[in-house]
């Protein structure tokens, strides 16, 4: 089990029956990285992720 499998886990308990949208996420995502500029670089992976997860070829 990798580390952030527990957050992953603590999200889906806690929030799992919610839903969202694209723009609270996108909104949340900037904040996180306001708040935690180191975090930049895996955010717009993350984000970049999601925004072609639909694509059959994942590389950058």
């Amino acid at each position: 089990m990798y580390f952030t499998d527990r957050g992953i886990e603590e999200l889906e308990k806690r929030r799992g029956d919610e839903e969202v949208t694209l723009a609270w996420l996108a909104d949340k995502l900037r904040a996180f990285v306001d708040a935690n500029p180191d975090f930049e670089t895996a955010i717009e992976r993350f984000a970049t992720y999601l925004a072609r997860d639909d694509e059959d070829d994942f590389e950058d």
